[in-house]
């Protein structure tokens, strides 16, 4: 049970520091579209690296379904807590967005008109997850003591280099849908980015299931 609330608290904290910050980018940045990504980006690179600190000891700190499944895939997680996990993640994803609606005094129900598409953005998300899946698959083997800052700062500097702001996280994806601010997401593009997330994964999963099969032969 503990771990579950420390993934939907995770998770929530974790939207309400991407979405706030993104809407303090946008003011003071006033049309800057640069300044408001450096102050998003920043802010949830200090953010993650914190709840990863604090949360990782209880949950694993993951946050993202994709993380979730990657790590059942290695047998770290049972099938029943895969699916409790996404569904805290997820719940907590929404409700975080929500909590910075009310936090900032917009209406709380909301849904984005922010285009978010194109090939390049589409294979951006791809490559982004594979890169995130591939940091915290190799920072937990080699160097576990760094991981929350092997992520925080992979998080970061995605933001920069990938056309689609490094989103990597479906549940994530979903919850930036439900805010018509910098963050945001139309909702038409989910399944873009979600398919291209989860086909990352898949790729990972695959790959690891290769090296471990031959390790076994």
């Amino acid at each position: 049970m503990y771990k579950v609330l420390s993934e939907l608290a995770g998770t929530s904290l974790l939207l309400a520091i991407v979405t706030g910050s993104g809407i303090m980018g946008e003011t003071l940045g006033a049309g800057n579209a640069g300044v408001a990504l450096l102050g998003n980006s920043i802010a949830t690179g200090c953010g993650l690296y914190v709840l990863i600190t604090l949360l990782g000891p209880i949950s694993g700190a993951h946050f993202n379904p994709v993380v979730s499944i990657m790590m059942w895939q290695n047998d770290t997680l049972s099938t029943r807590a895969l699916a409790s996990y996404i569904l805290a993640q997820i719940t907590g994803a929404i409700a975080g967005v929500w909590l910075t609606h009310i936090l900032f005094n917009l209406p709380i129900l909301q849904a984005s008109t922010k285009p978010r598409q194109g090939v390049g953005i589409w294979i951006s998300e791809f490559v982004s997850t594979l890169i995130l899946l591939f940091v915290i698959r190799l920072g937990m083997q080699y160097s576990k003591e760094k991981i929350a800052m092997l992520v925080a700062m992979t998080v970061t500097a995605g933001y920069w280099f990938t056309s689609s702001t490094f989103f990597a996280n479906p549940a994530v994806t979903l919850a930036r849908s439900l805010t018509n601010t910098f963050v945001g997401i139309a909702p038409i593009y989910i399944i873009s980015f979600v398919s291209a997330q989860l086909l990352a994964v898949l790729l990972v999963c695959t790959v690891l299931t290769i090296s471990k099969s031959k390790k076994n032969i």
